[in-house]
């Protein structure tokens, strides 16, 4: 029994950096690592292949969705101090050029170098949604691996693989798998409890996620926050 108890609940976080909201769950859910028994899984998968499989559309193609998420990011990067910025050319970065490359060079280092995964993570965050920066060319991609921690022999390793076959396997299967979970956009968590997979979808629930685990949400732990600034203004 007692080492029933001690078994950490294991939650799959996928995500794509282009998604603000996923920044806010992802930041959130790490933080809590540290303060439920749980074992945080990082899935980065590709948000236009859950889209187009599920028929679903980016909120900001709709107006009055456009309008309203601006100010809801705001009010979210102040509670959750997590210090988004929206792009400049918020098309052209987010719908144009989108992040296949980003998510590519997530799962290569997610299969070779997975203890940097959430850095690296991070850092590709902080390119598209704080600094205004690319996120498609290689060298933009060598700059967040960098920050990240990583050598730069790892890095032309890493960099290498964005054409091979593995790592564009790697990413489709993690989209299928969230696909066949239901899902229909970013961030989706997968909670396992009792040897069922649960859905939470964005990054408002986490009372409910805590809920159905039996621990206590305390709020965005703001306090624990991984990042700097967060007054940039939107």
């Amino acid at each position: 029994m007692a080492a029933k108890a001690l078994c950490k609940t294991k939650i799959e976080l996928f995500y794509d950096v282009l998604s603000p909201y996923s920044w806010i769950a992802f930041e959130v859910l790490t933080r809590y690592q540290s303060k439920w028994n749980i074992d945080v899984k990082l899935r980065p998968f590709l948000l236009g292949g859950v889209m187009a499989a599920s028929g679903n559309q980016p909120p900001a193609m709709v107006a009055n969705k456009g309008m309203y998420m601006l100010k809801d990011l705001e009010r979210l990067r102040d509670f959750t101090c997590t210090p988004i910025r929206q792009p400049s050319d918020f098309m052209g970065t987010i719908i144009q050029k989108g992040s296949l490359q980003a998510q590519r060079f997530l799962a290569s280092v997610e299969m070779s170098q997975p203890s940097l995964l959430e850095e690296v993570s991070r850092q590709l965050w902080l390119r598209v949604w704080n600094r205004d920066e690319d996120i498609t060319e290689l060298e933009s991609l060598r700059q967040a691996g960098k920050m990240a921690g990583l050598d730069e022999a790892t890095l032309n390793k890493l960099l290498g693989t964005l054409k091979d076959q593995n790592v564009k396997d790697k990413l489709k299967a993690t989209t299928s798998q969230a696909l066949s979970h239901g899902a229909f956009g970013s961030p989706i968590m997968i909670v396992h409890k009792d040897d069922e997979p649960h859905i939470f979808f964005g990054s408002d629930r986490f009372e409910l996620l805590a809920f159905l685990i039996g621990e206590k949400y305390e709020g965005p732990l703001a306090e624990l926050s991984k990042v700097g600034d967060t007054k940039s203004k939107l």
